[in-house]
């Protein structure tokens, strides 16, 4: 089963760690939860016109949050850690997203 490639990637995951990664070319998306690892250097590469080398898929479980006496839960989600060819970067990446 393959997605199509604007549903796969979400937005990109601004954090401090994942903006120190881009410097050596690491890039974090959050990604649809079907999306396989085939799917995302796909739609990485054809989205940025970037080389994909590498691509890791973290399942993020979601957290447990209260109001009150209510306990909610956060959706679960996924991550994937996108790795470029060396000297390649995202540049729509800190400007717009995704």
């Amino acid at each position: 089963m393959s997605i199509k490639g604007s549903a796969v990637l979400l937005r990109p995951v601004i954090t401090e760690r994942s903006m120190s990664e881009t410097n050596v070319g690491r890039y974090t998306f959050q990604v649809a939860k079907a999306a396989t690892k085939r799917d995302i250097a796909d739609a990485v590469a054809g989205s940025f016109k970037v080389d994909v080398v590498a691509v890791n898929v973290i399942h993020v479980p979601g957290k447990t949050r209260r109001l009150g006496r209510r306990i909610g839960h956060r959706p679960d989600w996924k991550k994937a850690i996108v790795t470029l060819a060396h000297g390649q970067r995202i540049e729509k990446y800190f400007v717009e997203g995704v």
